[in-house]
């Protein structure tokens, strides 16, 4: 995703902060990560298979480091997760570009029990492929490798869940530990995920190197969460992803949830006098199936379309942009909720909500990295 002067100075803001903290020893790399790190070396020549996971909003920035000088093989399979967080056209983009690079990759979304099983089904193929000279029933093992908080434990947990039903296997599921926070999975833990022959998954805890040098980089791992926010601040956070919508057409998909917006409230202004449950009926129909579209998400993508669409300044202008970003901080108080009451308190409110919309795919699908330039 290319980015304006703007964007491109609170990304390089946010990634100094992240250098920053980490040169005072206060950054992510603590000795459990390399602890973790020589125990994930030790074990890799020894697996059947690879699944390096990484974040399809950031393919490139989220390549794990300690496979970077590893040579693409058919052991090795790129697994691009949260597809639904990224926009689709890119993500396509993404898989052809590593198609070009002789990098075999797979696009996934771990909370999709029929994507998992699609993607069950292609781990399965890969690994007969591989031992098909092998005729020996011995325990195959999968690694799942990468940086923190690409959804490695969500991934194993699915694969572990779907492939004891399909095995119609009983006994008790395992769980492998899933945070919204980045570092939380500390060990490397086994879960079985097929039979005959068995497969056995290894979740293994994310890791990042010890110093990161592209600032820009630093910003992206930030937003997308693999880097806690408490090393920048969340505010600073949310304002580069304003930045970042500013700069998009995304806004513009939400012309029509704006004049609907209206319309209801019309509506609701009109029909005060019927009963709850009917008004609750009215409201399911307006929005019969995507989740995203409950009123608060409604609310926050009117207040930004309106925002953005009545700006009267030039968002390739830093001052501008900053001054857009503060206008739509202060327009959020009231579909967030986050009264003037607050104080100081409002504006970090605002900013872990807005960003909690952003991770979660309610204010539209975005990829951070740009394809490599004559490679398509």
């Amino acid at each position: 995703m290319a980015t304006a002067t703007g964007a491109s100075k609170l990304a390089r803001q946010i990634g100094a902060a992240v250098k920053q903290a980490a040169s005072k020893g206060i950054g992510w790399y603590g000795p459990h990560m390399a602890a973790a790190s020589r125990a994930i070396s030790e074990r890799i020549p020894m697996v059947d298979l690879l699944l390096e996971v990484r974040d399809a909003r950031i393919p490139l920035t989220s390549e794990y480091d300690l496979l970077r000088n590893y040579p693409s093989s058919a052991r090795r399979v790129i697994v691009l997760n949260k597809m639904d967080l990224a926009n689709r056209s890119q993500l396509k983009e993404w898989m052809k570009y590593f198609e070009q690079q002789n990098c075999i990759s797979y696009g996934v979304n771990s909370h999709n029990k029929d994507n998992v099983k699609e993607f069950l089904n292609f781990v399965q193929a890969r690994v007969r492929d591989l031992k098909k000279n092998d005729h020996s029933n011995d325990t195959i093992t999968v690694m799942l490798l990468g940086i923190p908080n690409v959804g490695k434990s969500a991934l194993a947990n699915s694969m572990h869940q779907i492939g004891r039903i399909s095995a119609a296997e009983k006994g008790k599921l395992r769980h492998a530990t899933v945070s919204p926070y980045p570092g939380e999975t500390k060990n490397i833990s086994s879960l079985k995920i097929a039979s005959h022959p068995s497969i056995y998954v290894l979740d293994t805890p994310g890791i990042l190197p010890p110093k990161i040098h592209d600032v820009e980089a630093c910003s992206k791992l930030a937003l997308t969460g693999a880097i806690r926010d408490s090393l920048i601040g969340e505010k600073e956070l949310a304002q580069y992803f304003l930045a970042i919508l500013n700069l998009s057409d995304q806004y513009k998909k939400w012309a029509k949830v704006a004049t609907v917006s209206s319309e209801v409230s019309l509506i609701e202004h009109k029909e005060e006098h019927l009963s709850s449950p009917v008004l609750e009926m009215k409201q399911k129909r307006q929005f019969p199936t995507d989740h995203t579209q409950d009123c608060i998400v409604r609310d926050v993508r009117c207040t930004l379309f309106e925002t953005i669409s009545c700006f009267d300044g030039h968002l390739k202008r830093e001052e501008d942009l900053e001054r857009l970003t503060e206008a739509q901080f202060a327009s959020l108080r009231t579909p967030l909720h986050a009264p003037l009451e607050l104080g100081q308190d409002v504006e970090s409110k605002i900013a872990a909500k807005l960003l909690n919309l952003y991770r979660t795919g309610r204010l539209g699908h975005y990829t951070l990295d740009s394809v490599p330039t004559n490679t398509l």
